[in-house]
């Protein structure tokens, strides 16, 4: 092979090398949580990481709440693996919003009821809601639903997070209602319409649910969030 010949060769190994090397840094960084594994294995293991992660910061929310139900449009806080929750839960009653701070700890949820002095301990089983201490339980909160949710089809994958740097990946599902009812008391439905969004590091970060949550009632929407991963807070009776 002459010396122009060599060169030549040269170059298109150089080409080539630069080329695979360019796909391979691209379509890393695109990497699915569900790369060579089923639906069914990604949200049994983002299961498993709600279930024993020390703490979440956790925001429920919805914007269609059923006229004349009494019910819960917001609660946010840190719930953990103690189990305990801190936050502030937003209850409609009679037509009227209101906040308040609630601490779950030990078995017992404690509130700062509206026009009353301190804190008070309550059954939120009373209003249809859960004990928010119980929200990432593996048995009896939102990490239950991944393992029962049936019907399951992987959507479409979108960037996000901080800075965009990761891959979250929707999956779509069926949720029975008994299992429904074990998180949110309150829950009506024969079934629930589930999307949960999922990172590539195998965390759920979203669940969006849809279904008849209180008796007698429309069907609403309620989206939960779930950041912070590995958030600990030592939370005490007030």
């Amino acid at each position: 092979m002459c010396k122009a010949e060599r060169m030549i060769a040269r170059a298109a190994a150089l080409s080539l090398l630069a080329a695979l090397a360019l796909t391979s840094c691209t379509g890393d960084g695109e990497q699915k949580a569900s790369e060579d594994t089923s639906p069914e294995e990604v949200l049994a293991a983002a299961a498993t990481t709600l279930g024993e992660t020390s703490g979440v910061d956790l925001t429920l929310s919805t914007e269609d709440l059923p006229a004349g139900v009494t019910g819960i449009t917001r609660a946010a806080g840190v719930a953990t693996n103690a189990p305990a929750f801190e936050g502030t839960i937003t209850v409609v009653i009679s037509g009227q919003s209101v906040d308040v701070p609630v601490v779950a700890v030990d078995g017992t949820v404690y509130a700062q009821i509206p026009f009353t002095e301190g804190w008070q301990d309550v059954d939120p089983g009373d209003y249809g809601a859960p004990d928010p201490a119980q929200l990432v339980n593996s048995e009896t909160g939102f990490a239950s639903l991944l393992g029962v949710t049936t019907d399951l089809e992987e959507g479409e994958s979108v960037r996000g997070g901080a800075d965009n740097s990761e891959v979250l990946t929707t999956y779509t599902g069926t949720v029975p209602g008994d299992a429904m009812k074990k998180v949110i008391p309150s829950s009506s439905g024969d079934t629930f319409e589930a999307e949960y969004l999922v990172s590539d590091d195998g965390e759920l970060r979203q669940a969006v649910l849809t279904g008849v949550f209180y008796a007698k009632s429309d069907a609403m929407t309620y989206t939960v969030d779930f950041a912070d991963y590995g958030t600990s807070k030592d939370i005490v009776a007030p």
